[in-house]
């Protein structure tokens, strides 16, 4: 008995520290826009997270057979969406709120997988959050609708992430496959930074995107699978759902990002939808998505 409850633990402080790491990750990249823009900031941290995975996973010893290769494009096509579209539009409005609005991608697999009437309640919570967080396009302090759709643009990656993750968590051990997708992800967007920001990128930042490397990718994911050892996966999901309180937090502390009461409450009823639907997906389903 004891030695659970030291393994639980372990797990609730590993799995605090990689969505601290994660927001942190997030907070330090976003002070890197002013110098290479989203799309250098996105260039460093999926290079950097791709060759430190790799060399972690060695994803070439479980290369897939021909028939299995799409879903895992998709996967990494998916994964590298997410990245950009969610560095563009915390450019453009808070991190939590950021995260909050991406939140809707991995609630809506949830939700739509779910036939209980009682989800509904959480659906109804999510509609009710998101509708808090839309743009008043009246007010002088409104967010900025562009910068909305873009976070919720990243939450439709973050879905196709997960469910052609799922495809592809048959064909490799989940490392590797999270080094696959990261790789296809560096192909597509490390060319796209670099070249149009070209003119921007010194050796200065190269710890920089590191270091964002480390804390976005290499070391949440290790805690992550630390804690998956030691935590139920519906008890994952649901600390898991307090990732969007975490980011609003580091958006205050590092960034000095303000929100207003009704901001907090829209965050806090996206937080109680994903708690709901993870605890009813996990009676009828015992893996999480």
């Amino acid at each position: 008995m004891q030695k659970s409850t030291k393994e639980l633990l372990l797990a609730i402080l590993c799995i605090l520290l990689a969505m601290i790491t994660i927001q942190s990750g997030a907070s330090l990249a976003k002070q890197l826009f002013p110098i290479v823009g989203p799309e250098g900031t996105t260039a460093l941290r999926l290079g950097f997270s791709a060759a430190i995975l790799c060399l972690i996973f060695k994803p070439w010893r479980h290369f897939p057979v021909a028939s299995q290769r799409l879903p895992i494009l998709i996967y990494g096509l998916s994964l590298g969406g997410m990245n950009i579209l969610f560095y563009y539009a915390i450019e453009r409005i808070p991190l939590g709120i950021g995260v909050a609005l991406e939140f809707t991608g991995p609630l809506a697999v949830a939700l739509f997988s779910s036939r209980r009437k009682r989800d509904l309640f959480w659906v109804a919570c999510a509609i009710t959050g998101i509708l808090l967080l839309l743009p008043d396009m009246k007010g002088q302090e409104s967010l900025d609708p562009i910068g909305v759709i873009l976070a919720l643009a990243a939450g439709a990656c973050w879905a196709g992430y997960i469910l052609f993750g799922k495809k592809t968590g048959s064909q490799s051990s989940g490392g590797a496959t999270v080094a696959m997708g990261m790789t296809i992800s560096a192909i597509v967007l490390v060319p796209y930074g670099g070249i149009s920001q070209s003119a921007a990128f010194t050796w200065d930042i190269i710890p920089l995107g590191i270091a964002i490397a480390v804390l976005s990718s290499a070391l949440p994911y290790t805690l992550e699978m630390i804690t998956l050892r030691n935590m139920s996966p519906q008890g994952f999901s649901i600390m898991m759902s307090l990732e969007p309180a975490i980011a609003a937090l580091a958006g205050l502390v590092i960034l000095g990002e303000l929100l207003s009461i009704w901001q907090w409450l829209a965050i806090l009823l996206v937080i109680i939808a994903s708690v709901g639907s993870s605890t009813s997906n996990s009676k009828k389903q015992p893996t999480p998505a």
